[in-house]
């Protein structure tokens, strides 16, 4: 009888995906593809700057309710970002210092938590990155149900088991490993123009035309 559990293996990682896209910012890899991708509405929990580049481990959850985080805790493996979509509920607490403190332990490199957080000081002191819609130090229920390792959908983004996951000051971004070394590659030649952009502003040499061609095709 259906009991309103799923649960799904861990995605083994893509280790070399990872490692292409770590070195990237957010809004570089967004641009250059088609500036859709990303969430909306989340931000970093952590006071410095941060950055996270890791396995997806998708969990999803009723509104207040963390019982199937706890499973997922026990999934997690060192590279892995914790990814829970808590349906924007930011009225109850789904993780804290004792899930973020398990989470690093296990060797997870950040938490991204469509849902409201606490102990927000402990994940600044454990430099453990993590991403989240609100703060709420009001607890969460542990009945279910939920699901772990299926796609979900955090900040308008669909995330699933196994996605590589990039994350700074600026948000969250999250790609297939299928496409992930074309990502790169666009993001180093986005990268190489920003810079040049960059010294042209610098030795006053920068060239702004491209709003006159814009306007112009415009008819203005």
């Amino acid at each position: 009888m259906w009991n309103g559990i799923e649960i799904k293996d861990r995605v083994t990682p893509s280790v070399e995906g990872i490692k292409a896209l770590a070195q990237f910012p957010t809004s570089i890899v967004g641009d250059v593809t088609g500036r859709l991708i990303g969430t909306s509405g989340l931000y970093p929990v952590n006071k410095s700057a941060v950055t996270a580049c890791g396995n997806a481990v998708t969990v999803k959850v009723r509104s207040g309710d963390n019982l199937m985080i706890h499973l997922a805790l026990r999934m997690l493996q060192p590279g892995d970002v914790l990814v829970v979509d808590g349906e924007g509920d930011i009225t109850r607490a789904l993780f804290g210092e004792i899930m973020m403190s398990v989470a690093k332990a296990k060797g997870a490199v950040a938490a991204v938590i469509d849902g409201a957080i606490r102990d927000v000081n402990a994940f600044e002191k454990a430099q453990f990155p993590c991403w989240a819609r609100g703060v709420n130090l009001r607890g969460p229920y542990k009945d279910g149900p939920g699901a772990v390792n299926v796609p979900v959908s955090i900040g308008g983004l669909i995330i699933n088991p196994g996605d590589i996951v990039l994350g700074d000051s600026d948000g969250v971004v999250a790609f297939s490993p299928k496409v992930a070394l074309e990502v790169a590659q666009l993001g180093k030649e986005k990268v190489a123009q920003e810079v040049a952009t960059l010294k042209s502003i610098k030795d006053g040499t920068y060239n702004d035309s491209w709003i006159d061609a814009v306007l112009k095709a415009k008819g203005c």
